[in-house]
Protein backbone atom coordinates (compact mmCIF):
# COMPACT_ATOMS: atom_id res chain seq x y z
CA UNK A 1 0.00 0.00 0.00
CA UNK A 2 1.51 3.50 -1.35
CA UNK A 3 1.99 6.01 1.69
CA UNK A 4 -0.94 8.56 1.62
CA UNK A 5 -0.68 12.24 0.80
CA UNK A 6 -1.77 15.02 3.17
CA UNK A 7 -4.43 15.79 0.92
CA UNK A 8 -5.23 12.17 0.58
CA UNK A 9 -5.98 12.40 4.53
CA UNK A 10 -7.43 15.54 4.00
CA UNK A 11 -10.54 14.45 1.62
CA UNK A 12 -11.22 11.68 3.81
CA UNK A 13 -10.95 12.51 7.06
CA UNK A 14 -10.83 16.67 7.39
CA UNK A 15 -15.08 16.35 7.73
CA UNK A 16 -14.68 14.01 11.05
CA UNK A 17 -11.67 16.25 12.34
CA UNK A 18 -13.02 19.87 11.75
CA UNK A 19 -16.47 21.21 11.28
CA UNK A 20 -16.94 23.70 8.66
CA UNK A 21 -16.68 27.43 9.40
CA UNK A 22 -13.54 29.83 9.15
CA UNK A 23 -10.81 27.18 11.03
CA UNK A 24 -11.67 24.18 8.99
CA UNK A 25 -11.09 27.23 5.89
CA UNK A 26 -7.76 28.25 7.74
CA UNK A 27 -6.61 24.39 7.97
CA UNK A 28 -7.23 23.52 4.68
CA UNK A 29 -5.30 26.30 3.27
CA UNK A 30 -2.27 24.64 5.47
CA UNK A 31 -2.65 21.31 4.27
CA UNK A 32 -2.61 22.30 1.19
CA UNK A 33 0.79 24.47 1.71
CA UNK A 34 2.51 21.60 3.48
CA UNK A 35 1.47 18.95 0.36
CA UNK A 36 3.40 21.67 -1.57
CA UNK A 37 6.22 21.33 0.18
CA UNK A 38 6.20 17.68 -0.09
CA UNK A 39 5.67 17.01 -3.43
CA UNK A 40 8.49 19.67 -4.00
CA UNK A 41 10.96 18.00 -1.50
CA UNK A 42 10.00 14.76 -2.86
CA UNK A 43 9.37 13.42 0.95
CA UNK A 44 6.38 11.73 2.31
CA UNK A 45 4.78 11.63 5.75
CA UNK A 46 6.34 8.76 7.37
CA UNK A 47 10.16 9.64 5.96
CA UNK A 48 12.35 10.59 8.89
CA UNK A 49 13.04 13.98 7.50
CA UNK A 50 10.02 15.20 7.04
CA UNK A 51 9.43 17.42 9.86
CA UNK A 52 12.70 19.15 9.28
CA UNK A 53 11.95 19.34 5.44
CA UNK A 54 8.32 21.57 6.64
CA UNK A 55 9.76 23.87 8.97
CA UNK A 56 13.02 24.80 7.03
CA UNK A 57 10.95 25.50 4.13
CA UNK A 58 8.23 27.40 6.09
CA UNK A 59 10.98 29.43 7.52
CA UNK A 60 12.40 29.85 3.85
CA UNK A 61 9.15 31.64 3.00
CA UNK A 62 9.26 33.95 6.14
CA UNK A 63 6.97 32.07 8.33
CA UNK A 64 7.32 32.39 12.30
CA UNK A 65 7.85 30.31 15.16
CA UNK A 66 4.74 31.18 16.32
CA UNK A 67 2.66 30.01 12.91
CA UNK A 68 4.77 27.46 11.75
CA UNK A 69 3.80 25.77 14.97
CA UNK A 70 0.27 26.44 13.98
CA UNK A 71 1.26 24.52 10.95
CA UNK A 72 2.69 21.88 12.06
CA UNK A 73 -0.43 21.11 14.47
CA UNK A 74 -2.42 20.59 11.36
CA UNK A 75 -0.36 18.48 9.81
CA UNK A 76 0.14 16.16 13.15
CA UNK A 77 -3.36 16.11 13.58
CA UNK A 78 -3.76 14.43 9.71
CA UNK A 79 -1.29 12.01 10.22
CA UNK A 80 -2.25 10.72 13.51
CA UNK A 81 -5.57 10.16 11.98
CA UNK A 82 -4.09 8.14 9.15
CA UNK A 83 -2.21 6.08 11.84
CA UNK A 84 -5.04 5.69 13.95
CA UNK A 85 -6.80 4.21 10.94
CA UNK A 86 -4.05 2.04 9.49
CA UNK A 87 -2.69 4.04 6.58
CA UNK A 88 0.80 4.42 8.04
CA UNK A 89 2.72 2.20 9.96
CA UNK A 90 4.63 4.94 12.08
CA UNK A 91 4.37 8.59 13.00
CA UNK A 92 6.59 11.26 12.01
CA UNK A 93 8.70 12.75 14.84
CA UNK A 94 6.73 15.66 17.12
CA UNK A 95 8.59 19.07 17.33
CA UNK A 96 7.44 22.51 18.64
CA UNK A 97 9.35 25.41 17.80
CA UNK A 98 10.09 28.02 20.91
CA UNK A 99 7.69 30.75 20.66
CA UNK A 100 8.76 34.51 22.14
CA UNK A 101 7.27 36.23 24.62
CA UNK A 102 5.83 38.84 22.31
CA UNK A 103 4.17 41.51 24.63
CA UNK A 104 0.64 41.44 24.69
CA UNK A 105 -1.08 44.59 23.29
CA UNK A 106 -4.56 45.60 24.56
CA UNK A 107 -6.82 48.74 24.76
CA UNK A 108 -6.99 51.60 27.32
CA UNK A 109 -10.12 52.82 28.66
CA UNK A 110 -9.62 56.20 26.75
CA UNK A 111 -8.41 54.20 23.52
CA UNK A 112 -11.50 52.16 23.73
CA UNK A 113 -13.45 55.53 24.20
CA UNK A 114 -12.09 56.81 20.65
CA UNK A 115 -12.00 53.68 19.11
CA UNK A 116 -15.65 52.43 19.41
CA UNK A 117 -16.97 55.65 19.34
CA UNK A 118 -15.91 55.92 16.01
CA UNK A 119 -16.91 52.23 15.00
CA UNK A 120 -20.46 53.77 15.82
CA UNK A 121 -20.58 56.58 13.50
CA UNK A 122 -20.08 53.88 11.18
CA UNK A 123 -22.35 50.99 11.76
CA UNK A 124 -24.32 50.21 14.93
CA UNK A 125 -24.47 46.49 14.58
CA UNK A 126 -20.52 46.97 14.44
CA UNK A 127 -20.34 48.98 17.66
CA UNK A 128 -22.31 46.25 19.23
CA UNK A 129 -20.18 43.39 18.47
CA UNK A 130 -17.23 45.63 19.57
CA UNK A 131 -18.92 45.50 23.10
CA UNK A 132 -19.74 41.97 22.77
CA UNK A 133 -16.49 40.87 22.12
CA UNK A 134 -14.46 43.09 24.79
CA UNK A 135 -16.43 41.82 27.46
CA UNK A 136 -16.47 38.60 26.49
CA UNK A 137 -13.73 37.42 25.57
CA UNK A 138 -15.00 36.13 22.04
CA UNK A 139 -13.00 35.45 18.98
CA UNK A 140 -15.24 37.44 16.12
CA UNK A 141 -16.05 34.22 14.49
CA UNK A 142 -17.37 32.55 17.93
CA UNK A 143 -19.86 35.36 17.99
CA UNK A 144 -20.90 35.70 14.76
CA UNK A 145 -21.51 32.20 14.79
CA UNK A 146 -23.76 32.36 17.83
CA UNK A 147 -27.39 32.01 17.30
CA UNK A 148 -30.53 33.18 19.79
CA UNK A 149 -30.66 29.63 21.28
CA UNK A 150 -27.17 29.97 22.93
CA UNK A 151 -28.05 32.79 24.74
CA UNK A 152 -30.10 32.93 28.44
CA UNK A 153 -30.98 35.57 30.15
CA UNK A 154 -27.59 35.67 31.51
CA UNK A 155 -25.46 33.85 29.36
CA UNK A 156 -23.96 32.65 25.81
CA UNK A 157 -22.34 29.30 24.90
CA UNK A 158 -20.16 29.33 22.23
CA UNK A 159 -20.16 25.91 20.31
CA UNK A 160 -17.81 26.85 16.62
CA UNK A 161 -14.83 27.58 18.60
CA UNK A 162 -11.28 27.14 17.82
CA UNK A 163 -10.09 24.26 20.31
CA UNK A 164 -13.41 22.72 19.18
CA UNK A 165 -14.92 22.79 22.56
CA UNK A 166 -17.98 24.59 23.70
CA UNK A 167 -17.86 26.57 26.74
CA UNK A 168 -20.34 29.07 28.37
CA UNK A 169 -19.74 32.49 29.47
CA UNK A 170 -21.68 35.09 31.80
CA UNK A 171 -22.96 38.09 30.42
CA UNK A 172 -22.12 41.53 31.92
CA UNK A 173 -24.62 44.37 31.27
CA UNK A 174 -22.94 45.45 28.06
CA UNK A 175 -22.82 42.62 26.85
CA UNK A 176 -26.15 41.72 27.21
CA UNK A 177 -27.09 45.45 25.95
CA UNK A 178 -25.59 44.21 22.80
CA UNK A 179 -26.92 40.98 22.20
CA UNK A 180 -29.78 39.31 24.11
CA UNK A 181 -31.19 42.60 25.28
CA UNK A 182 -32.24 43.60 21.43
CA UNK A 183 -35.79 44.50 21.19
CA UNK A 184 -36.20 43.09 17.75
CA UNK A 185 -34.55 39.81 16.98
CA UNK A 186 -34.26 39.45 13.45
CA UNK A 187 -32.24 36.83 11.74
CA UNK A 188 -30.61 33.16 13.00
CA UNK A 189 -28.59 35.12 15.94
CA UNK A 190 -27.42 38.82 17.09
CA UNK A 191 -24.87 39.46 14.53
CA UNK A 192 -25.63 36.75 12.09
CA UNK A 193 -26.39 39.57 10.01
CA UNK A 194 -22.61 40.97 10.08
CA UNK A 195 -20.27 40.45 7.48
CA UNK A 196 -17.07 40.39 8.04
CA UNK A 197 -15.27 42.23 5.58
CA UNK A 198 -17.61 45.12 6.01
CA UNK A 199 -17.04 45.15 9.93
CA UNK A 200 -13.45 44.86 9.52
CA UNK A 201 -13.35 47.90 6.84
CA UNK A 202 -15.28 50.06 9.35
CA UNK A 203 -12.67 48.78 12.00
CA UNK A 204 -9.07 50.00 9.91
CA UNK A 205 -11.52 53.19 9.05
CA UNK A 206 -11.89 53.95 12.80
CA UNK A 207 -8.61 52.72 13.63
CA UNK A 208 -6.77 55.21 11.05
CA UNK A 209 -9.31 58.44 12.53
CA UNK A 210 -8.31 57.85 15.76
CA UNK A 211 -4.50 57.77 15.41
CA UNK A 212 -3.95 54.29 15.97
CA UNK A 213 -3.72 53.18 12.54
CA UNK A 214 0.35 52.69 12.87
CA UNK A 215 0.16 50.21 15.59
CA UNK A 216 -0.78 46.92 13.62
CA UNK A 217 -1.71 44.92 16.55
CA UNK A 218 -4.92 47.09 16.91
CA UNK A 219 -6.87 44.68 15.45
CA UNK A 220 -10.35 43.09 16.06
CA UNK A 221 -8.37 40.51 17.93
CA UNK A 222 -6.79 42.82 20.62
CA UNK A 223 -10.57 43.48 22.11
CA UNK A 224 -9.74 39.40 23.15
CA UNK A 225 -6.60 40.32 24.85
CA UNK A 226 -8.00 43.71 26.38
CA UNK A 227 -10.89 41.15 28.00
CA UNK A 228 -8.24 38.58 29.10
CA UNK A 229 -5.73 41.68 30.62
CA UNK A 230 -8.30 43.09 32.57
CA UNK A 231 -9.50 40.42 33.94
CA UNK A 232 -6.13 39.30 35.23
CA UNK A 233 -5.91 43.22 36.47
CA UNK A 234 -8.82 42.38 38.36
CA UNK A 235 -7.17 39.91 40.18
CA UNK A 236 -9.21 37.04 38.84
CA UNK A 237 -6.97 34.11 39.10
CA UNK A 238 -5.68 32.50 35.76
CA UNK A 239 -7.19 29.26 35.98
CA UNK A 240 -10.48 31.41 35.66
CA UNK A 241 -9.28 33.57 33.00
CA UNK A 242 -8.61 30.34 30.85
CA UNK A 243 -11.71 28.66 31.35
CA UNK A 244 -12.94 32.30 30.28
CA UNK A 245 -11.52 32.45 27.52
CA UNK A 246 -11.34 28.88 26.68
CA UNK A 247 -7.58 28.42 26.10
CA UNK A 248 -6.73 25.19 25.51
CA UNK A 249 -3.77 25.54 28.18
CA UNK A 250 -2.65 27.05 30.42
CA UNK A 251 0.58 28.14 28.82
CA UNK A 252 -2.00 30.53 26.68
CA UNK A 253 -3.55 32.17 29.75
CA UNK A 254 0.19 32.21 31.34
CA UNK A 255 1.09 34.91 28.47
CA UNK A 256 -1.18 37.67 30.87
CA UNK A 257 0.27 36.30 34.10
CA UNK A 258 2.70 39.48 34.42
CA UNK A 259 -0.08 41.80 34.52
CA UNK A 260 -1.07 40.67 37.91
CA UNK A 261 2.62 41.19 40.09
CA UNK A 262 0.76 43.83 42.31
CA UNK A 263 -1.62 41.34 43.72
CA UNK A 264 2.13 39.60 45.30
CA UNK A 265 1.37 42.31 47.95
CA UNK A 266 -1.70 39.87 49.39
CA UNK A 267 0.58 37.11 49.82
CA UNK A 268 2.72 39.18 52.24
CA UNK A 269 -0.23 39.80 54.09
CA UNK A 270 -1.42 36.22 54.47
CA UNK A 271 1.93 35.26 56.06
CA UNK A 272 2.36 38.36 58.11
CA UNK A 273 -1.45 37.21 59.22
CA UNK A 274 -0.74 33.93 59.93
CA UNK A 275 -1.88 32.70 63.69
CA UNK A 276 1.15 31.26 65.45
Amino acid sequence: MSTPTILDIWKRYSDLLWEDGKYKFIAESFAHEIDLILSTGDCNIVDSNVTDLIISNLRKAGNKNSTINRKLAIFYKLVRKAYQVGLISKLPAYLRLKEGNARIRFLTDHEEDLLFKAIRARNENHYRLCCFLIDTGARVGEALGTNWADYTANSVTFWITKSGKSRTVPLTQKAKSASISLANKRGSGPFSSIDYQRFRSDWLAARREVGLDTDKQVVPHILRHTCASRLVQAGIDLRRVQSFLGHQSIQMTLRYAHLSTSDLNQCVLALETRVA
